[in-house]
Order: C-alpha cells, then structure tokens, then sequence
C-alpha cells in the first residue's frame, strides 16, 4: 500500500515542530458549502512556563494556510484558505491541552462586509465574473440567458458577495465555490471523467470501509409556475424539463408523479420563470443519496468533490456513477480517512460505466473470498 503524505504551509513555510505535536486534521471540502480545516495539535508547557504554538506568532489569526495532502507521489491540494479561530483548551492534566486551529477558504474574505448595492442590466453570471474579479479570482463562469433590464427589474444586493453569488447560483441550480485563486460559479460537473473506482466485497479490490445509500420516492417529479404579466396581465405558465442534467442511472423514478407548483416568489418574466423551475427540477431529481468511508491508502488516490465516481459491489440497482459532493479529510493516528457523500439521479446501468476489466456483471457481484 501507498504511504499517506501531508503538507501544512503557514504563510508559505512549514512549522516541522508541529507536526510532532498534530492530534489530527480534518479538512471538509463540499460543493456548495465553503471549505474549512480544523487542527489539533498538543500543547505542551516549556519549563519556562510559555506555550508552544499557542504563543507563536505563525499561527496567528488571518495568517494563509495551504494543505497538501495524498499518497506519496500522488499530492493534491485540498485547501487554500485562512485561520479565523484559536481555540485553546486547558485540562486538568498537561496531556489534555490542546490548541484548535480553523480556517476556511477564500471565499470567507468575500463574506466579510454586507452590501446595499444595484446591479441593472446585468445577467446573473456578468454578476459573478465581475464579483471573483474583484478578489483578484480567476472566473470560471457559466453564462445565464436572463438580463435583468433596468426598466423591468434590477438585482439588488443585501448581503455579502460571496452570500449573494449563492443566491444567484441557487436559482439557477448552480454550484458556486472558491478553489484556490479560481471562482467557480456553474451547474455540478456530472459528465466529468469519473474518479478511480470505489468498491465494496470485491476481494482483493475493495476498498470501502462503509457505504450508505438511501433512495426516496417523496421528491416532485415535475415543476411549475404561474404568474401574471405585470404589463399586459397575461397568464405566464413555465414549466421545467424533466432530465436536463446527465442521467448518472438507467432508470428514473416517474412513477407516481407529482408536480411542485412554485408559489409566493416574485420573478420578472417567463425567462425567469423558467429558469427557477428548471433550478428546482434539478435538485428533485438527486432521489438517491449516500455516505460512506474509505482509507486513503487502501483506494490508492485522493477523493474529491464536485465530480463522479463509479462505486461497484454493490448491485445491479446500485452500481454505477455517483456525484461526489462531499469528501472529509480526516488524519489522526489511525491513519488517512476519507468520509464522503454522494448522490445520483437513476438506478441501473446506463452501459457506459468503466468498471475496468470483466464487464458489467463482474462489476456487481464482485466476489469475497
């Protein structure tokens, strides 16, 4: 097996008397949620009476953090961030000290000042490339179809930047997120290559120390909206497209259908009508969701978020791609664990699922021995 490797930089250096004293690392990366770090290290008292790391200087409020994490040759970074708590804890014995130090990515300098600010004749995505430029963010930006025109309606912002960007890439079913010096702002990525295979009672392949997943029926299978014309007093319908996204599954669920109908949200026209219906549409479809656990070293590569992955093992209905859209970092003692959630909008084969050598039949039933 790979051995595991880490890497943490404070402001661009190391601190390789931290790594001593490290209790563990968690770091939380998820797609629509900004990402964060939590470390623990000992505290233990010099004879002189100071603290070590509590009293140092590089591990300061506001201070950057970058952490590079992986499997010997195969490093990626997980997180470029800040350190905005401190969290000292003093217990009644010298060995129960701890020191906690969170941070979170970039975007927390986006979230720092509310705003009262109009945006006229602007589409929600010139909206997002024009706030990541203002950070000095590369935008990597989806363009939206509806301009909001001054003589109809005007965007108005009441809140931070990076609070508004998620309002605006909500509506759109859109994830939005900082990653290193880039801004994303665009739909989930569901047709990227998939990550390396994960699997479950596959002998000498697997991998997975737990797997989770829940399919529910309750979601709408369709969207609507009406709403009146507010010059000529028409009747606006909009309706949203069943399957925009890729179907990850064979088979989606339309029996029994129900329709949501979108109430008490005031949109400027049947464009934007549309576009929140399809938002919503989007979301209802993700009816399977799971949640499982892997060693770092055992599957071989760093897991992320924001992109696929194939799991097998685990049957005809369940095999197949996944959306990541959560991964926890955990190193402690006990080694390198990845803790992620996925979700998925079909059961079955859809025929195109690399589960690399002996075919799909092999790829479900696996064998333990």
């Amino acid at each position: 097996m790979k051995h595991d490797s880490l890497r943490v930089e404070f402001d661009g250096a190391e601190i390789e008397e931290l790594y001593q004293d490290l209790i563990s690392l968690e770091v939380e990366l998820d797609d629509r949620l900004a990402a964060m770090f939590r470390l623990t290290v000992a505290l233990p008292p010099r004879p002189d009476g100071t603290w070590p790391h509590l009293d140092d200087d590089r591990l300061a409020l506001w201070r950057k953090v970058v952490i590079t994490a992986g499997l010997e040759d195969d490093a990626r970074r997980l997180i470029s961030g800040y350190i905005t708590h401190l969290r000292p804890s003093f217990g009644a014995q010298l060995n129960e000290c701890r020191l906690e130090v969170w941070g979170m990515d970039a975007s927390v300098l986006m979230d720092r000042d509310d705003r009262l600010r109009a945006w006229p004749n602007k589409r929600d995505s010139d909206i997002a490339t024009e706030v990541f430029g203002q950070y000095g963010l590369t935008p990597r930006v989806t363009g939206t179809d509806v301009v909001h025109e001054e003589e109809v309606s005007t965007i108005v912002q009441r809140e931070s930047d990076i609070r508004l960007l998620r309002r605006l890439a909500s509506r759109n079913g859109f994830d939005c997120y900082v990653d290193g010096d880039v801004g994303h702002f665009g739909p989930p990525a569901t047709d990227a290559s998939p990550q390396p295979v994960l699997a479950a009672h596959f002998g000498p392949e697997t991998n997975l120390s737990t797997l989770r997943l829940q399919a529910q029926a309750l979601a709408p299978t369709g969207v609507s909206m009406t709403q009146l014309d507010r010059f000529n007093g028409d009747i606006l319908e909009a309706k949203a497209q069943p399957g925009r996204l890729p179907a990850l599954g064979a088979r989606r669920v339309t029996d029994r259908p129900g329709v949501l109908r979108v109430g008490h949200v005031v949109t400027t026209g049947l464009q934007e009508m549309t576009a929140l219906c399809q938002s919503l549409q989007d979301k209802a479809e993700w009816f399977i969701t799971g949640e499982g656990e892997v060693m770092a070293n055992r599957y071989g590569t760093v897991l992320l978020p924001r992109g696929t992955v194939t799991i097998k093992g685990i049957g005809e209905a369940n095999s197949g791609v996944y959306y990541v859209s959560h991964v926890t970092h955990s190193f402690t003692g006990d080694g390198y664990v990845q803790a992620f959630k996925v979700r998925r909008n079909g059961l079955k084969l859809t025929g195109r699922e690399q589960f690399t050598t002996g075919g799909a039949m092999a790829a479900l039933i696996g064998g333990t021995t």
